[in-house]
């Protein structure tokens, strides 16, 4: 199979757009639209991601005992990430919170990814088969759709959210 075909290539082109998207929040201005906007793509971007890539990915590595650590830390920081993101969805959008807390999850987020890239997705390659990357690929491209057009900014602070 090869590279623009294989679910890491496929999955890192995402990081890639959503490096881009957070620079680009980082740089807008708070009294702005554009803030609201890129902030609500950004939202349904990484919530349809992580669901696509948990029930392509994940789903086939927690079937691998090797990988089922990594697996789990990957999906446990999906949902730390999703909580972040509903937090700042339901804090002023042009205060300085809302800066603060869109910092914070840069960080993370950014550093969930480049973990991803640099450690799971390099460790997982060997235990997959050419038959779990096409299926991969596949699921990851029509849940991504689907995940992403249903993703909605759901406004909720931590401290409210339940488990």
């Amino acid at each position: 199979m090869n590279t623009s075909e294989d679910i890491f290539a496929r999955l890192k082109e995402d990081h890639d757009r959503h490096r881009r998207l957070l620079d680009r929040l980082l740089d807008s201005d708070a009294a702005g639209e554009e803030r609201a906007a890129l902030f609500e793509t950004l939202t349904k971007e990484l919530k349809g991601h992580a669901a696509a890539e948990e029930q392509a990915l994940y789903s086939t590595m927690l079937r691998k005992p090797p990988t089922t650590a990594e697996t789990r830390h990957s999906v446990a920081e999906h949902h730390e990430i999703e909580e972040a993101l509903n937090d700042i969805a339901a804090t002023d959008i042009a205060s300085g919170e809302w800066l603060a807390k869109f910092k914070e999850l840069d960080h993370r987020y950014r550093h969930h990814i480049d973990e991803e890239e640099d450690e799971h997705f390099p460790d997982f390659e060997g235990y997959l088969t050419d038959e779990d990357r096409a299926w991969m690929r596949g699921v990851f491209e029509r849940r991504k759709r689907e995940e992403t057009s249903a993703a909605e900014v759901t406004p909720e602070k931590k401290e409210d959210a339940k488990e």
